[in-house]
């Protein structure tokens, strides 16, 4: 049976509009396929690019903490090195020094670093690594900088309570924030929008750290402490949420908080070259003399003008300052670090013009120094240092992708006892004898449950563990750990 033509007709045109659908709903099916495959790749792009970027900084951390501790060996080294040393400063006719092996900690730590470290310590050992052991270190690196914290002036000292540490500290302080070229700023408003004058700054710095609740009062060259009155409310006066600490420093960051502290304060007398604390004068965590022989021009410029007489050229003439900065700078620059004193009466001599560096002073026009008291200018100084600022820098390069982890620690060498002899007295411990083979007060045997006192130790430990825990440490005492 034929169909009909208009039926036909109609089939037709039926079939002539449904034409295409097909590769309408491919197309479509493609593009939502695309999208989703696109989605797809971008996660686990950035799924991968994550875990890559965590175990980098996993290994630029780790490789940063081992130069932390080879940097707190070497430092435990330097009494050892000093020591061998000791024949050579005698026969050139004076005292051993202290050997300022942490300027070159960059260097000598190369052996245990990246290939361009590697490269550094070839150049000043002048041998060739590639017979070494266990030497190097592959995928990862480090930058070490170690600086010494006594060669800068300690803000804390007020927190001991006693006035001579007050007096002494305002004294400095006002000492290095007197010169004539830092009018400017002091004549416009600080952060708080207040404003403050040499002697509120100088206050404020020693009233945040000081127990008591008296005002200080700052004065150059001061050596008595003065009566004041009361601290102020100052902080909650302007809305802040803080009041004065009256206890030391816990970082130089905190300083921001006290009165007065702007940012060209801060630039001027804290921190001059942002990241670079080998440009810094201020610290919190020295012990309180200054190293003559580390301290850079400014920090020895203060020490002298705040025991100095009061006529002292340098201490009152800005042009006279500018030049003892500028030629101190100089001799540092040409003595690459080796000590130039060997005692703080050798660097009180040479201020007043006497031995071959007061000699050379001289020649370079500049006056002697008369203190006021010696006796006090010499408890100021030293010529050891023991507290220092260790700031590593682990990097791990992968492609054109670096990752860093920043690691600046503060490590008290004093009283940490020389590498070998710690290690006898931790095995001492662990045997029950310490390293003059005397038998501890707990030898091992002693099990879970032990009394020492009235309290029983945790299960595994002895007496010898408990002792052991508070000897002093070969690599010194962490006083400051941050991970940046």
């Amino acid at each position: 049976m034929s169909v009909p033509k208009a039926i036909r007709y109609r089939l037709r045109r039926r079939r002539s509009r449904e034409r295409g659908v097909a590769l309408i709903m491919v197309l479509g099916a493609l593009t939502v396929l695309t999208v989703m495959l696109t989605e797809f790749q971008t996660e686990s792009a950035a799924d991968l690019s994550s875990a890559l970027s965590y175990r980098d900084s996993v290994r630029a951390e780790y490789a940063a903490v081992s130069a932390l501790n080879l940097s707190r060996l070497l430092l435990a080294s330097e009494p050892t090195i000093r020591q061998a040393a000791a024949p050579i400063f005698l026969l050139m006719g004076g005292r051993s020094f202290q050997i300022p092996v942490w300027e070159f900690a960059d260097r000598i730590l190369g052996a245990f670093n990246d290939g361009e470290g590697r490269e550094r310590f070839e150049s000043l050992a002048s041998v060739r690594l590639e017979e070494g052991e266990n030497l190097g270190m592959e995928g990862a690196g480090f930058e070490v900088k170690i600086v010494d914290e006594d060669s800068k002036i300690n803000i804390n000292l007020p927190a001991k309570g006693d006035a001579f540490s007050q007096v002494r500290t305002g004294s400095a302080i006002a000492t290095l924030i007197s010169g004539l070229q830092y009018d400017p700023l002091f004549e416009g408003r600080d952060g708080d929008g207040q404003f403050t004058d040499r002697q509120t700054l100088c206050a404020a710095i020693v009233d945040w750290t000081d127990p008591d609740t008296q005002q200080a009062v700052c004065s150059i060259g001061s050596e008595t402490a003065q009566s004041a009155a009361p601290e102020d409310s100052f902080y909650q006066q302007i809305g802040q949420a803080y009041l004065r600490k009256n206890a030391a420093f816990d970082s130089l960051e905190e300083l921001r908080m006290v009165r007065g502290m702007s940012d060209d304060v801060w630039a001027n007398f804290v921190e001059p070259e942002p990241g670079d604390h080998t440009q810094r004068t201020l610290t919190v965590w020295g012990r309180g003399g200054l190293n003559v022989n580390t301290a850079n021009a400014q920090a020895l410029w203060t020490i002298i003008c705040q025991y100095a007489v009061e006529t002292t050229p340098m201490c009152i003439v800005p042009e006279e300052a500018i030049k003892f900065i500028s030629i101190v700078s100089m001799l540092k620059s040409f003595t690459s670090g080796v000590p130039l004193f060997n005692s703080p009466k050798a660097f009180l001599s040479a201020m007043a013009g006497q031995g071959m560096f007061g000699t050379v002073l001289s020649a370079m026009a500049i006056e002697p120094v008369q203190f006021k008291s010696a006796a006090e200018a010499e408890k100021a100084i030293t010529t050891e240092s023991k507290v220092f600022s260790v700031v590593v820098t682990g990097h791990v390069r992968s492609g054109k992708r670096e990752t860093n982890v920043r690691i600046h620690a503060v490590v008290d060498m004093d009283g940490a006892p020389p590498p070998a002899e710690g290690i006898l007295n931790a095995l001492g411990q662990a045997g029950g004898q310490n390293a003059a083979g005397n038998p501890t007060q707990g030898a091992p045997g002693l099990g879970s449950g032990t009394v020492v006192g009235t309290q029983p130790l945790p299960d595994g430990a002895t007496e010898g563990a408990l002792s052991g825990y508070f000897a002093p440490d070969p690599a010194g005492r962490i006083l400051y750990y941050r991970v940046e």
